[in-house]
């Protein structure tokens, strides 16, 4: 590889590192090209699988103020760079993982640190956002209802307390009309 070519593959590697939420590190000796489609395929949009030179790595991190990662890049490196939501692809390189047992995850990058292969588990194993928005929606709504309900009991009390001091005042009202009929009769005769 020619040094401008060098040159020119750090910079698009650091760019790569720049526009990423996070980073997967792994090693992919003994996938075929056809595996490796596979996985690239399995990531989605948000997210590129690119296999490159340590010395170019190492290099293109350091450019790109990443740091912790030189211990990574040892081996058949390839790295996948996650623009956006960092879940979907963990999942997708954590499946294939257990499918392909030739990929083996070695770390990762993100938030400005260094992760291990347990904290790359620890986000494949999270919900994603979208499932995340949907359960927060749903216990918003349940306790709207909630709300909803204990605003509209008072109402309907007060309701009910009328309707029952209503029939009291008409039983009482039909009580007392018919006791002075009753009356009536006892004045007259005296």
């Amino acid at each position: 590889m020619a040094k401008s070519e060098k040159v020119a593959a750090v910079a698009e590697i650091a760019e790569q590192f720049r526009g990423s939420t996070a980073t997967v590190i792994t090693e992919y000796r003994g996938l075929s090209v056809k595996q490796i489609t596979d996985l690239r395929r399995s990531l989605g949009e948000g997210a590129t699988y690119s296999v490159a030179k340590n010395t170019l790595v190492k290099r293109a991190a350091t450019e790109a103020g990443v740091e912790g990662l030189d211990d990574l890049f040892v081996g058949p490196t390839a790295i996948a760079f996650i623009e956006g939501e960092p879940v979907n692809a963990a999942k997708a390189i954590k499946n294939f993982a257990k499918d392909n047992k030739a990929l083996i995850v070695k770390g990762g990058y993100m938030d400005g640190r260094a992760l291990s292969v347990a904290e790359i588990d620890q986000i494949a194993d999270l919900e994603t956002r979208e499932v995340l928005l949907a359960k927060m929606a749903g216990a918003m709504k349940g306790n709207l209802a909630k709300a909803a309900g204990l605003f509209s009991q008072p109402a309907s009390q007060v309701a009910r307390l009328a309707a029952a001091l209503q029939e009291k005042k008409s039983a009482e009202g039909g009580a007392s009309e018919a006791e002075p009929a009753a009356d009536a009769p006892a004045d007259a005769a005296e």
